[in-house]
């Protein structure tokens, strides 16, 4: 079976999104493999706009398999938000797969974003404060909370509560931020 693949290789922005929208349409398969929602790319299709960040285009397509694959960090209220608004459009989200392995991207994680890029003093990286970097540092420290972990709810409670009290700390001893309450994460 041949196989494209889109890759970037600038810093984004440099229209992927719109080849991937034209090979979708003829595609079995439309696998998102890494990133976050920070990016997103607007696709028109049948004269209807739809706005995507997580979900791979090839959700449009009925017969497509859509795949959300291990090297994505997930926001969960973003991308609830995302599956609501196309299937209050009349897309079906059956034909989407999300790795157990995608790493979830927790309210630490874009409070942390916030405050590193505030405590650069003016030297800004640029980012786009939605947890984006903070959830790839727990990806490779080996202390993030993934999709698998949702449902298994001791594994998930026990993470929240360990990996939320070193952010906590670094939140409030680094960044001299508020401190979360875990008991309501969880």
């Amino acid at each position: 079976m041949p196989s494209n693949i889109v890759v970037g290789t600038q810093w984004g922005d440099e229209g992927k999104g719109k080849i991937i929208d034209i090979l979708a349409s003829r595609a079995d398969v439309v696998v998102r493999s890494q990133g976050g929602n920070n990016a997103g790319h607007t696709v028109v299709n049948n004269g209807e706009v739809y706005k995507l960040h997580l979900i791979p285009s090839g959700i449009l397509y009925k017969d497509t398999l859509c795949l959300i694959g291990a090297g994505v960090v997930l926001d969960p209220k973003d991308f609830i938000g995302e599956l609501d608004s196309l299937e209050a459009r009349g897309i079906s989200t059956a034909n989407l797969k999300v790795d157990p392995r995608a790493h979830i991207v927790m309210p630490w994680h874009i409070a942390l974003d916030g405050l590193s890029e505030a405590f650069r003093g003016g030297k800004d990286i640029g980012t786009t404060k939605r947890g984006i970097g903070p959830t790839y540092m727990d990806k490779y420290e080996r202390c993030g909370i993934r999709m698998y972990d949702l449902v298994h709810p001791d594994v998930l409670a026990e993470k929240i509560q360990s990996t939320g009290k070193l952010k906590n700390k670094i939140i409030t001893e680094v960044y001299g931020g508020e401190a979360f309450d875990l008991d309501a994460v969880t």
